[in-house]
């Protein structure tokens, strides 16, 4: 926790804090002078002007690998680091963060740098969440500043020593409503030295979410599985002798359907073009991303479609990407039971960005916001703070 020393910052120090304890000396005048803090790590995931506070903070300064065990799988690494840093670094080893971050800088029209702390705080995952899970899920543990200006940490560095209440969870996906990340332990995985792709052509989306349906009940471990315009992609990572005898089992299996193989560099520059939804970049069209359960997929693209705009699927139809001009109401009001957060509001009235939550939920937020952030002041009005 941060002592009673009085900190001195400079005027770029009280924007882009190089230490732990400078951060914690900025939240702390801001609870002081009752002010909002408007938190950004490489400040690619959130449009300018969303959070409307009085002071600006950035974590980029933050920066640089704590520790790095190869052998055990555990990375350590302070918030502001690079993903590029880190997928550099974690390549050099053959390994790999397996939750596969999405870039949204082309998506969402920013030109920051994408950080792992901004990953953490949005809980962002791509497409092999389907085999190997989101984000949180290979967090070990944190450390961050509350809206006290305490500097607290959770967890630890392997996953033996995470005992009590797992924080970092809470965290994860709050968009550093609770606090600002300072240092994050994950979980690295080694990196599969093959890959293919299966691209079904000439399905239909209702299609789509058949087959990955059929696909995902298979044992050949599909890691990846998403649509876009007539085609539905199957990817396959491992060994190359293994990943050889999946691709036959799904190619006999799917022998009725239009069947082209992407091995190598192919496969890998298509799922990060499916990873990153370019194709709905370079328009100002809203964009939603809608989570509904993969047997709810179908209905829901037919209702979405019915309201105007395009759809594409990832996570084996239990994420679908809207890019259309319905508004938020029109939107949510298709989901059977789904979550609806707007990414890119294009010409959409001011609203509130994400799923309006439960009383149930709502009330346990709050309570959670008290006890970090009792006055307010950590992005407020976002995620309802």
């Amino acid at each position: 926790m941060m002592g009673d020393r009085t900190i001195r910052l400079s005027e770029s120090e009280k924007s882009n804090p190089s230490t732990e304890e400078d951060l914690a000396a900025i939240v702390a005048d801001c609870r002081d002078r009752s002010e909002g803090l408007c938190i950004a790590g490489g400040q690619t995931r959130i449009p300018p002007g969303t959070i409307q506070a009085q002071r600006q903070l950035t974590t980029h300064a933050l920066t640089g690998i704590v520790d790095y065990e190869p052998g055990e799988l555990t990375l350590v690494v302070r918030a502001g680091t690079p993903i590029a840093d880190i997928d550099a670094l974690l390549s050099g080893a053959g390994q790999q963060l397996a939750f596969e971050p999405t870039d949204s800088r082309r998506l969402l029209d920013t030109d920051g740098t994408p950080t792992i702390g901004g990953v953490v705080a949005a809980n962002v995952s791509g497409p092999r969440r389907i085999v190997a899970g989101a984000c949180r899920d290979h967090l070990l543990g944190v450390r961050f500043v509350d809206g006290h200006g305490r500097i607290l940490k959770s967890g630890g560095r392997v996953m033996k020593n995470v005992t009590g209440l797992d924080l970092g969870k809470l965290l994860c996906g709050s968009f550093g409503t609770l606090g600002i990340l300072t240092q994050v332990a994950l979980k690295t995985l080694p990196a599969a030295p093959c890959q293919e792709t299966l691209a079904l052509h000439g399905v239909s989306a209702v299609h789509a979410v058949g087959i990955f349906a059929k696909a995902l009940a298979t044992p050949f471990e599909v890691s990846g599985a998403a649509y876009h315009e007539g085609t539905a992609w199957l990817r396959l990572e491992g060994l190359e002798q293994q990943v050889a005898y999946r691709r036959g089992r799904l190619q006999a299996l799917f022998g009725s359907e239009e069947i082209e193989i992407l091995a190598g560099e192919a496969s890998r520059g298509c799922w990060r073009s499916l990873r990153d939804v370019e194709h709905f970049a370079g328009v100002d069209t809203p964009l939603w991303r809608v989570l509904v359960k993969p047997t709810e997929a179908p209905a829901t693209i037919v209702a979405l479609e019915r309201l105007g705009g395009r759809t594409s699927i990832d996570w084996g139809g239990g994420l679908i990407w809207y890019c259309g001009p319905a508004e938020g109401s029109l939107v949510r009001a298709v989901l059977p039971a789904g979550h609806a957060t707007l990414l890119r509001r294009g010409s959409l009235p001011a609203g509130d960005l994400f799923q309006p939550a439960t009383q149930a939920v709502a009330t346990l937020s709050a309570s959670l916001r008290r006890t970090f952030d009792p006055i307010g002041i950590l992005n407020p009005g976002l995620m309802g703070a």
